[in-house]
């Protein structure tokens, strides 16, 4: 969790430690998809692939607000999250590339990332399917009797799928530690929400199910970690559930294939101006939190990060094509064919 100081309250709110991390993770998430999208389009990347680039303060906000046991779903735009919690880059882009190194052997690509050690329960490719998830996995913390919660992210075009509505209900019923985030960045696959919804303030949502809802500044990593860390606590003793809306934009389409004629370049490039990076990065050395040698230290950290996940996925082998029928179901001698 992010830890507080109290040097210059009115602008540094966090240690040098948190927004250190803050910068650093965000950066790592931008290199990252900046390097998959040119990957992509050298076609060592193939199927479907899901930028991050402009959220990054989704993720990296509430990493900080919660605990290493807390849990993470998400949806198939999931390559930050695992990231932020540390998974391995070389991990995600062997995934990336289909090779058996992969976070899921290969088998699963750009929308399934897993990691079961950092309790990240993946990307999913079905809208809205790990909402119901999200709320069987607090569920189960709560039946056990722990502390941790569940944090289930999803986009605003998932909050018209029924099965959504149906996990609010019983998450307030049964008083179920998670939070549920919606990431809206404006378009869902390629439609606004005023479009799509007659509720435009999305979180307005979570008042028919008399669920404490707010709107949060997605383009700003303090807010995240804030709004996160008061739903984390309310969840933490027993309280229920919260909706947060996480207002945020994504820079690059909905996907690769996406050419974006919904919206216009001056409309993106309006909303870079509250790049949260950039963002993160003024706070940085308006306050003299890092000096200029640490910050580019940081920098050059990424950039190798990126060129040795790079080499990692190039180098790592190919999955078997028996591979196929490993780790579908517990018993590993499962039949698949009888005679």
């Amino acid at each position: 969790m992010a830890k507080r100081t109290t040097a210059n309250k009115s602008k540094v709110k966090y240690s040098k430690e948190t927004y250190a991390y803050w910068y650093e993770s965000m950066l790592l998430m931008r290199r990252f998809e900046e390097k998959a999208g040119q990957l992509y389009g050298q076609q060592k990347i193939r199927g479907f692939c899901h930028l991050y680039i402009g959220q990054e303060a989704c993720a990296a906000g509430a990493i900080t607000a919660l605990d290493k046991d807390d849990k993470w779903i998400t949806a198939y735009r999931d390559h930050g999250h695992p990231l932020g919690l540390g998974t391995d880059p070389g991990a995600i882009m062997a995934e990336l590339y289909g090779k058996a190194t992969g976070t899921t052997k290969g088998k699963g690509g750009s929308m399934h990332i897993f990691d079961k050690e950092r309790n990240f329960m993946g990307g999913h490719g079905i809208v809205g399917a790990q909402v119901p998830m999200g709320l069987g996995i607090g569920f189960a913390e709560k039946y056990k009797g722990t502390k941790n919660l569940c944090i289930c992210h999803m986009g605003d075009g998932a909050v018209r799928q029924g099965a959504v509505h149906e996990a609010f209900n019983l998450a307030m019923l049964y008083k179920t530690p998670v939070i549920f985030v919606i990431e809206n960045n404006g378009y869902a696959m390629g439609t606004s929400v005023a479009r799509t919804s007659n509720v435009t303030e999305l979180y307005k949502i979570g008042d028919a199910y008399d669920m404490p809802s707010f709107p949060v500044d997605g383009m700003n990593v303090e807010a995240v970690h804030e709004a996160v860390a008061e739903a984390a606590e309310r969840a933490r003793r027993g309280d229920g559930p919260t909706l947060l809306e996480f207002r945020t934009y994504r820079y690059k389409g909905h996907s690769m294939s996406d050419p974006q004629k919904y919206r216009t370049k001056e409309e993106v490039e309006e909303y870079k101006k509250k790049d949260p990076i950039e963002q993160v990065l003024k706070t940085i050395q308006d306050n003299k939190i890092l000096t200029e040698e640490e910050i580019e230290a940081i920098n050059a950290k990424v950039k190798k990060q990126v060129a040795d996940a790079v080499k990692f996925a190039e180098e790592s082998p190919w999955p078997d094509g028996m591979d196929a029928f490993k780790d579908v179901y517990v018993q590993e001698d499962y039949p698949f064919v009888m005679e």
